[in-house]
């Protein structure tokens, strides 16, 4: 698998694999998280415009993430739990998507965003059960829950070299 920055060219196929992977959750009975359209062009192109939406490819593009240095806002408060280092510069992990057919995609996502950026933070729903796995399986550990934009909460999770 091989991964490059997500071009506008992009767009159509990012949009059909966020919705393959709506489906994907909404068969494992996560029935909340990425409703309304989520994530919709306007956030994607906003991804390609400030250079962190990526894509990734296995012999056609079956993947899609959002890899942003730099602090998070909605990182800032967490409850329930503390970060495991908030002194250090991080890098979010966010839309992380795949088409139906393919497996590995979030190993592939996790190992290159890791090669570039050993402190890592992620967020999911609790019911989002397959990336909570994902997360776990690739380290992660749990830090606690924050809150969406929206108010929205989100399991949140961190990965830093050396622990």
């Amino acid at each position: 698998m091989t991964i490059r920055r997500a071009s506008y060219d992009d767009i159509p196929r990012i949009l059909e694999i966020c919705g393959e992977a709506r489906g994907i959750m909404r068969a494992d009975g996560n029935m909340t998280q990425w409703t309304g359209g989520y994530p919709s062009e306007d956030v994607i192109r906003g991804d390609i415009d400030n250079a962190v939406g990526y894509v990734i490819e296995d012999g056609s593009i079956e993947g899609y993430f959002a890899f942003i240095p730099g602090i998070e806002r909605t990182y800032m408060e967490i409850e329930g739990g503390k970060w495991l280092d908030d002194s250090e510069p991080y890098c979010t992990i966010h839309r992380l998507a795949s088409s139906v057919k393919s497996h590995g995609i979030a190993a592939a996502c996790f190992n290159w965003c890791w090669s570039k950026c050993q402190n890592l933070r992620i967020d999911t729903h609790e019911d989002n059960r397959i990336m909570r796995h994902c997360v776990e399986k690739f380290g992660f550990a749990y830090c606690g829950v924050i809150h969406l934009l929206d108010g929205a909460p989100r399991l949140a999770f961190q990965k830093i070299s050396g622990r």
